[in-house]
């Protein structure tokens, strides 16, 4: 059975305000198990966060003007190309001065390349990659590719950026651009002026939620306007949306399950490339007046000794889920990248995660993070998982088993992501709304899974079609032993 594209359409909107109760329409759509969204229980199973692999340096800040306090990162894929921008800072001084946009190429996402542009001087010299170098826009210039249907050719790439705290009558100003290089405002006054900005605020067309969508820097305690500057509480995150990129509607903060405790510094909220109805947030943790260095061990460095005195602070990456665009999911607290043993990598501000994960490879996906700020060697680090493999339910050698929450699916087979022990597998159980199992679907017919497959289509002995439940109320039932399901989707 096949869902009209005008009722799944309307089936999967209400999702977003449906109660636990309700059926979750998921469509064909690829489900990651980054949360417990789907599931209803689990017995001898746990969602495991999966750290990825350090991959090694792929960019250093070396030319003078970038220098060791560059940064708010990011990377997009385009085609076979990917783009890298990324603020350039010399010297460590008063935000927005001195400060560039920079632009550098790859063809895989590895090997970088910075192109000569030709479009700014810097110490008498045109032979750099600098794209922007207005004050305070080059602090916090975050760019994107625009996605929306129809989008103009000369507004294919979009960006915010724009006026930090303490500026009267500040805010964020919109910026396109048909080739990502050569950028013009789309207006010069602010678009979005309820924030702090003191950060990398970002924004994308959401086809989930079919407009622009802005995620910023915030504080828990106050929300700052172009008249009133707010530093009380945590720093926090809110969104703004857009049908336009130029009209923007009123600041909403963020809320968090469980409630928010630690301090956000840069969000990097994206919509996961694979499947665009659930936001990724690669978050930096910030965790101000706690310094793992003293400054003299920091000053040993290579750190400027007055950036070695005025911060004091520790960040790590943690990875937040939302699938309302209104909450943030914290089903994994723990650091998605801890610090290492490298002394450097415990400098104030260091491991900040650039925006966006990009696929890599046939079977790869990566993301960056800047590591050192301050210090000579500042650079950006690579870090791949296999495509769809951030998280898991796990079940050990013991084994135990999950039931999925009532779904309503499109399509004709089960397709899962997963992997087992030498002894390990996984097995399936279609199961009725009320919870029994359809006939010829029962655990004793699903054929054992075993290996390690990126996508590897369910069978119920020769039996692998699914098209007479399709648009039905189902349950799943996943027995496992030794294994670990990262995703699953319905399709052909």
């Amino acid at each position: 059975m096949k869902i009209a594209p005008f009722l799944l359409a309307a089936l999967l909107s209400s999702v977003i305000h449906a109660g636990a109760t309700d059926p979750v329409v998921i469509g064909s759509r690829l489900e990651l198990f980054l949360d417990r969204h789907l599931v209803e229980r689990f017995e001898g199973t746990e969602l495991k966060l999966h750290p990825p692999r350090d991959e090694g340096e792929v960019f250093r800040f070396d030319r003078p003007w970038e220098g060791v306090f560059s940064g708010y990162g990011t990377v997009i894929h385009e085609g076979e190309r990917y783009r890298l921008y990324y603020r350039g800072k010399p010297d460590f001084q008063s935000d927005g001065v001195a400060e560039v946009v920079c632009y550098a190429e790859s063809a895989d996402g590895i090997q970088w390349e910075r192109p000569s542009l030709g479009l700014h001087e810097y110490e008498g010299s045109r032979d750099n990659n600098i794209i922007l170098t207005e004050s305070p826009i080059a602090h916090n210039f975050s760019p994107f590719l625009d996605t929306r249907p129809g989008v103009p050719a000369d507004e294919r790439f979009k960006a915010l950026g724009g006026a930090i705290h303490k500026n009267p009558g500040g805010g964020l100003l919109a910026f396109a651009s048909a080739d990502g290089i050569n950028w013009r405002k789309l207006s010069e006054k602010p678009v979005i002026t309820e924030g702090a900005f003191d950060s990398q605020n970002i924004a994308f067309w959401s086809a989930h939620e079919g407009r622009y969508v802005a995620y910023f820097r915030t504080f828990t305690a106050g929300v700052s306007t172009a008249d009133e500057w707010r530093i009380d509480g945590l720093r926090g995150i809110s969104r703004a949306t857009s049908d336009d990129f130029l009209t923007w509607s009123g600041t909403s903060p963020m809320r968090y399950e469980p409630p928010q405790t630690e301090h956000f510094y840069t969000n990097q909220t994206q919509p996961y490339f694979r499947a665009p109805h659930l936001y990724l947030a690669t978050a930096a943790r910030f965790a101000p007046g706690r310094s793992a260095l003293s400054i003299e061990e920091t000053v040993a460095l290579g750190v400027p000794e007055r950036y070695a005195r005025a911060a004091r602070d520790t960040t790590d990456p943690v990875i937040l889920t939302s699938r309302d665009g209104e909450t943030y999911d914290q089903t994994f607290r723990e650091s998605l990248v801890p610090p290492g043993l490298r002394p450097e990598e415990w400098i104030s501000r260091s491991n900040y995660p650039l925006l966006n994960l990009v696929q890599t490879g046939p079977e790869e996906m990566s993301f960056y993070i800047q590591h050192d700020y301050g210090a000579p060697s500042a650079h950006v680090r690579r870090y791949s998982w296999p495509l769809d493999r951030i998280a898991s339910v796990s079940a050990g050698f013991e084994g135990g088993e999950f039931v999925t929450r009532s779904l309503v699916f499109e399509g004709g087979r089960l397709h899962l992501n997963f992997s087992t022990s030498a002894v390990g597998s996984i097995q399936v159980e279609i199961q009725d709304e009320a919870g029994k199992p359809v006939p010829g679907f029962a655990l004793e017919d699903s054929t054992p899974l075993l290996g390690n497959r990126l996508d590897r289509v369910v069978t119920w002995g020769d039996r692998d079609d699914l098209a007479a439940l399709a648009g039905k109320v189902v349950r799943l039932r996943f027995a496992m032993k030794g294994a670990d399901l990262y995703a699953m989707r319905f399709g052909e």
